[in-house]
């Protein structure tokens, strides 16, 4: 089982690689992880050091991106910032899978009226936006980066639940599912050696894309001031600190504003290689 896993590590990797479009993706997000673990131990500059003498200044051989209005250098920020957005998107991703599986789980159970409960609350769910649900979180919780892990996890949970119900439903009504239990096997056991394994690429489809998506909430949910708080770095905190300024010196919006669309778009080809690796698997 682990070599037949490793062949299939290794065909996915050289099918993402082979394809232009995948191989930019993954040197990008390589590259986020790589800064991300390097600001832990070091920036250009420290976080605390401000000058407001200077905070227009261009880039310079000390800063290199310049500062980003309130006298900060923009580029340690921006480091420091890609490891808050990497741990939001996998808290988030991680939370998405867990609470979509168990959903999805419910969706297709035997049991005696789970099913239908679990459907119509999902249903009824879904239709709550991923704004409204971080703006009831942020009432007790106040501005927090778990506001947006909990309101986006939640969300994409849900989209994730409702996406891969009709693949799993197929599964579960498949005939070698009804033989396991027929021979006696639990439900637990189907789920997972039967059911997961057939929608398993399906959800890793759609949490890649939800990863670009959940950058893009982080960003909008700090603008609203319901997300990293101040003092925080994250990409999101300096688009809404930059963003003031824009009039002023619009150099401070393009940096974290280019970060995330860099980024964005490659997790977004990332989700659409898999995709196609995953119907090319089908169709051969």
């Amino acid at each position: 089982m682990n070599r037949d896993g490793a062949r299939g590590g290794s065909r996915l990797w050289r099918f993402v690689w082979a394809s232009g479009r995948g191989r930019f993706a993954l040197i990008v997000l390589a590259l986020w992880v790589v800064v991300a673990a390097v600001s832990l131990v070091w920036t250009p500059q420290p976080l605390s050091s401000t000058d407001g003498y200077h905070a227009w200044s261009g880039p310079s051989l000390d800063h290199w991106l310049g500062r980003d209005g309130t006298g900060a250098d923009m580029l340690s920020w921006l480091m420091a910032g890609s490891w808050t957005d990497l741990a939001i998107v996998v808290l988030t991703v991680a939370l998405a899978a867990v609470l979509g599986m168990l959903l999805v789980a419910a969706m297709v159970s035997r049991a005696r009226g789970v099913a239908g409960v679990a459907v119509v609350a999902v249903d009824a769910l879904i239709s709550i936006p991923t704004v409204l649900l971080a703006l009831v979180l942020a009432v007790p919780m106040g501005a927090s980066s778990a506001v947006v892990v909990l309101a986006c996890g939640i969300g994409y949970g849900l989209n994730l639940a409702r996406i891969v119900r009709p693949r799993a439903l197929l599964a579960s009504r498949s005939a070698y599912v009804e033989s396991a239990v027929s021979a006696g096997a639990r439900e637990g056991y189907v789920l997972v050696r039967h059911i997961i394994p057939n929608v398993i690429s399906t959800a890793v489809v759609q949490l890649s894309l939800s990863a670009g998506t959940a950058i893009l909430a982080e960003s909008g949910l700090t603008y609203l001031g319901i997300g990293v708080p101040s003092g925080i770095p994250s990409w999101g905190r300096s688009l809404a600190t930059s963003v003031q300024f824009i009039t002023i010196h619009p150099l401070t919006v393009l940096w974290p504003g280019l970060v995330v669309t860099v980024v964005v778009v490659a997790l977004n080809i990332f989700g659409d290689v898999l995709r196609d690796y995953g119907s090319e698997r089908i169709g051969s």
